[in-house]
């Protein structure tokens, strides 16, 4: 009986995405980039977590400074990425130092929008307390 070859599985061919928008999501625990392409497709992401520090040191501005730059040098060195359209969601500490490092890292920064959830209402309130 003739013994069946595994073949190799025809590697993927490297897309190249020149241009694509980084969500940064600032909350007051965490600072998560994420760099997708036109189409909303995730490239690349990176978080407080994920560069490897704990608690409530995720939430720092030099966190977030550190996974932006991680996000953008992955976008970069696996898709070709030089381009971004920043979206910024959340009021925490990490977003304005995340956009700088975007902007530091070597890629052109097109345009900044701050996409954070605004209550129109609130919240129902809590029933009036009564003695």
């Amino acid at each position: 009986m003739a013994k069946a070859t595994k073949g190799k599985a025809p590697r993927r061919a490297r897309r190249n995405i020149s241009a694509g928008r980084a969500y940064v999501h600032a909350s007051y625990n965490n600072t998560i980039v994420t760099i997708t392409d036109m189409d909303g497709n995730s490239v690349a992401w990176s978080s407080g977590g994920t560069i490897g520090y704990k608690g409530s040191k995720k939430g720092t501005p030099y966190a977030a400074q550190l996974a932006a730059a991680d996000a953008v040098k992955k976008a970069q060195t696996s898709f070709g990425m030089n381009a971004v359209d920043v979206i910024v969601r959340g009021s925490g500490s990490g977003r304005e130092q995340a956009i700088r490092a975007i902007q530091a890292s070597g890629i052109e920064v097109k345009s900044i929008m701050d996409d954070s959830p605004v209550p129109h209402n609130g919240c129902r309130p809590k029933k009036k307390f009564r003695a």
